[in-house]
Formats: C-alpha cells, sequence, structure tokens
C-alpha cells in the first residue's frame, strides 16, 4: 500500500488515491462548516506587504472544501477574493497567444481526441517547414508574439528532431515589424535527454495535460499508445524540470472524470512541484471537452456547467495565487469574459486547432477538416483584443520576463514579491502600443491609445514611466519595436 508523499518522485505517491478520496470525504463534510469556510477565505485573501502583496495560499484539502461550499453569499465571496488576488499579482492584463498545430499524426488511443489511431476518415497532415513559415507569417500578420505548438505523438511522422525543426522555424521568421518572441510547447511526455533539446532550443513553458488523475480512468480513456504508460506520463514534469525547463504548464480535461476528484488532483500536482523543485506550475489550463471529429462530449459522464467552470477557476485562484491561469477558444465569449475576472490571466484569441489552419484563410474563414476540438469563440484577434480593452483588461502581448531570465523561481519571487508589478505594466503598454501601430483596425487603434494614455498614469515610478512613453513614441514614429523592461 502506497503512502501519500508529495515529495515522492513516484506518481502514485504523489498524485495519491487514498489522499484524494480523504480529501472528498473531508470536503463533503465541511461543505457548509461556515466557520471553518470564513477562515479558509480570510487565509486566502491578499494581505498588504511594503509595496505589493503577499498571498498564503490553500492546500488541496483546504480549496476542496471551498469548492464543495454550497452556501451562495460564500460563493461569492470566493469570487471577490479571487478577483483581488487576480488584480494584485496580474493586474488588469491578459497575455494573448495562439495554437499552432504542427502534424495531427497520432499512434495513441486516446477515446476523447479525434486525432486518436483508429480515426480513418479524418484527414492526416504534418507541415513541412516551409509550411510551418507560411503559418508564422499568418500568425505575424494577425499580430501575435507567442505561440503555443501543437502535434500528436508519432515517434516517426513527429520526432523530437521535427519538433526541434519547427522552433528554429519559427523564431527564424521575421516578416514585416512581426516575430514570434515565445514559443510554448504542448507535446507528449518524454525523455529527460528530449526536454533538454527543447531546453536547447529556446523554448517557453512546457505544457503537457494530465487529461484525468484518476487513474483507472486514465487507463481506460487512453487504451492504445505510449500515453498508456500513467506513472511515465504523470512524471513528465520532474523529468522536465530535471532537463532544465523550469516553465511548465499543468491541465486536466475537465468533463473526463469527477471535477471534484481532477480538482484536488491538480492541486496536489501543483504543490508536489513546489516541494520538489522549490517553484509551482507557471501555468494551470481549464479545457472542458468539446465537440470533435468523430467525439461527442454527450458520450461522457462527467460534463459541468458553467456555474460549476467558474467554480473551479476561482477556487484554483484562491490555491495557486501566483501561477498564470489560461483559458482558450474552446470556451464561449461570455464564460471567458466572467473567467477573465476570477482568475484568468492568458487567453488565446483568432484561434485555429487544424493543422495549417492560418495561412491562405482570412480572418472569417477557418478549414475544420484537421480540427482537433470545436472552437467556441471565433472572433478575430482584432475583435478579441477590442472586446479586452472595452471591459477593462490590457490585451498583452508581452514575452519580456521569458527573454530576461525571470523564469522558474526567480518569476514567482518577483510575482511573490509584488516586484514584477514594476515591469508587466509597462512592457504591456509598448507591446500593445506595437500591436496598434502594425495590426490594429482603426477602431480598435483608437481605443487603444485612450487606454494606454490612462493606464500610463499608474506607473508609480516616474523613471519607467518617462522611459516607456519615450519608447512608446518611437514606436509611433519608427519601426523600432520590442522594447522590455
Amino acid at each position: 500500500m502506497t503512502a501519500y508523499d508529495p515529495r515522492s518522485l513516484k506518481a502514485e505517491e504523489f498524485i495519491h488515491d487514498g489522499e484524494i478520496r480523504e480529501t472528498l470525504a473531508y470536503a463533503e463534510a465541511n461543505k457548509n462548516n461556515v466557520e471553518l469556510i470564513d477562515q479558509l477565505l480570510e487565509k486566502a485573501r491578499p494581505k498588504k506587504s511594503g509595496k505589493g502583496y503577499t498571498c498564503a495560499g490553500l492546500t488541496h484539502r483546504e480549496a476542496s472544501v471551498l469548492l464543495a461550499c454550497e452556501i451562495p453569499e460564500k460563493i461569492e465571496e470566493m469570487y471577490r477574493i479571487a478577483e483581488e488576488i487576480k488584480l494584485a499579482f496580474y493586474g488588469n492584463r491578459i497575455v494573448l497567444f495562439a495554437p499552432l498545430y504542427l502534424s495531427n499524426y497520432c499512434v495513441n488511443g486516446c477515446l476523447y481526441c479525434p486525432y486518436h489511431l483508429k480515426n480513418k476518415h479524418i484527414p492526416r497532415k504534418k507541415l513541412t517547414q516551409e509550411e510551418v513559415r507560411e503559418e508564422v507569417i499568418a500568425l505575424q500578420d494577425m499580430g501575435h508574439k507567442r505561440l503555443a505548438i501543437e502535434a500528436g505523438e508519432d515517434p516517426v511522422n513527429n520526432p523530437i528532431e521535427y519538433i526541434l525543426d519547427c522552433i528554429h522555424t519559427i523564431y527564424s521568421v521575421h516578416h514585416k515589424n512581426g516575430d514570434i518572441r515565445r514559443v510554448n510547447v504542448n507535446i507528449a511526455a518524454t525523455t529527460v535527454e528530449n526536454y533538454r533539446k527543447l531546453k536547447e532550443a529556446g523554448i517557453g513553458t512546457y505544457i503537457l495535460f494530465q487529461e484525468t488523475y484518476h487513474k483507472d480512468s486514465y487507463l481506460t480513456l487512453h487504451p492504445t499508445g505510449p500515453k498508456h504508460d500513467y506513472a511515465y506520463h504523470t512524471e513528465a514534469m520532474d523529468r522536465a524540470m530535471e532537463g532544465g525547463i523550469d516553465d511548465v504548464g499543468l491541465g486536466v480535461l475537465f468533463g473526463l472524470e469527477l471535477y471534484k476528484y481532477e480538482f484536488a488532483g491538480l492541486l496536489m500536482h501543483a504543490e508536489h512541484l513546489e516541494a520538489v523543485h522549490g517553484v509551482g506550475p507557471h501555468t494551470i489550463s481549464v479545457p472542458r471537452l468539446k465537440r470533435a471529429d468523430d467525439i461527442d462530449p454527450d458520450d461522457f459522464d462527467n460534463g459541468i456547467s458553467d456555474e460549476i467552470f467558474e467554480k473551479i477557476i476561482a477556487c484554483i485562484r484562491l490555491a495557486v495565487p501566483y501561477t498564470g491561469m489560461i483559458i482558450s477558444t474552446r470556451e464561449s465569449e461570455k464564460v471567458r469574459s466572467k473567467a477573465l475576472r476570477i482568475g484568468i490571466s492568458q487567453v488565446s484569441g483568432g484561434s485555429r486547432t487544424s493543422v495549417g489552419g492560418y495561412a491562405g484563410y482570412d480572418e472569417k474563414e477557418r478549414p475544420h477538416d484537421t480540427e482537433q476540438f470545436d472552437v467556441s469563440d471565433q472572433r478575430s484577434l482584432d475583435e478579441v483584443v477590442r472586446w479586452l480593452m472595452e471591459n477593462g483588461h490590457i490585451p498583452s502581448f508581452c514575452t519580456a520576463c521569458y527573454r530576461e531570465g525571470r523564469t522558474g523561481d526567480r518569476f514567482m519571487s518577483l510575482c511573490k514579491s509584488g516586484q514584477i508589478l514594476n515591469c508587466c505594466h509597462p512592457n504591456a503598454l509598448m507591446t500593445l502600443s506595437e500591436y496598434l501601430e502594425d495590426y490594429a483596425s482603426p477602431e480598435t487603434r483608437e481605443i487603444g491609445y485612450r487606454l494606454i494614455e490612462k493606464e500610463l498614469k499608474r506607473i508609480p515610478n516616474e523613471k519607467v514611466h518617462d522611459i516607456a512613453v519615450q519608447n512608446m513614441e518611437a514606436i509611433r514614429a519608427s519601426n523600432r519595436r520590442d522594447f522590455r523592461f
């Protein structure tokens, strides 16, 4: 019988089924314990500290109590505190990115993904390096600076050498004023040696969704292929960190298993990374199961409502206050709007989930034959940028921390001390200025410069303010780009 040990490197010891079940029983027993809930909410609330804020966060067991809570006024308080935390550490900035699908060849048998090996009618496609270049130019012409590359697991068609070649190609494309400045990577679990190669290639965050932390469900949902190995998949982040990648991103696919189980497992994984490596996940993603080529979400029994989904996001924000949170175009404009207020700090925009989905298509036209999932929010990047600004957010294309070496524990220490605000706010405004000059529609440009004028007044450091103003004047007057603090 294994024992729960967050410092263990064995999957079944740091994601311990018995501990999760005890946690859920404890949460159910205390879901209406007002005294305990008030204590947990007070613990989670951000506290003023010097020039910034500090947050204690919550353990997986504490956060599970809040997730189970059914008292309406306490749930509303959770949302208010989640918004306080979000503003304390990330301000009103929202980072933008887009996925780039390289190949849908895959040898796995995942029951929830249309790329599974047995799907014989979906067209299989793998981008050549010239096609990668064309996709990058199309994304640059939209205004993107940050990509998340995606590929199925296939050692013949998508070996690590192919992924590395694609990363090199992406970084090599300099089109007009466009550059991709950060490439995040979402590919299958691999070896320490391959993670070292990815690190040397200059990747940003390594992202790998667990899909489900429930081992029996995991094995059922992944009946064939290398992804069937639960331990190898679950222990991938430890290998990535051993390989030198200090920014890693977690996530589960909500809808595959009971959400309370997944929530506890996700936070236990974050606690494990903190305990072993001294730094938790750089990001947590919250995808929900969506319809795709031969995948019907109704075939799965664990779908969650928008209300439960929002509660999950808020509780994650209370538990891991310093971690970035990502929501994709899987979700609708309405859902994303609420999620941005209660914890989300990164969103995709103008996304295509097809292999070769950008080049040759205008912003209102999209191919569907090789999509990994249906996109709910089909607005263009310009529309998403304008929507964010109209709702009081600063769209940010910033990648400065990654390129200035503020990653891993260095980023977390800055974030925890509140000092990250000294560079993130002006960096966001400068990258927004780039977007407005190079890519925005006239309406978006007008709204954007009004926002920048207002937000410049919020920069507390006079010297930083003056430098930011000078840099933005240079952006408007010339082709000089990529200013950063």
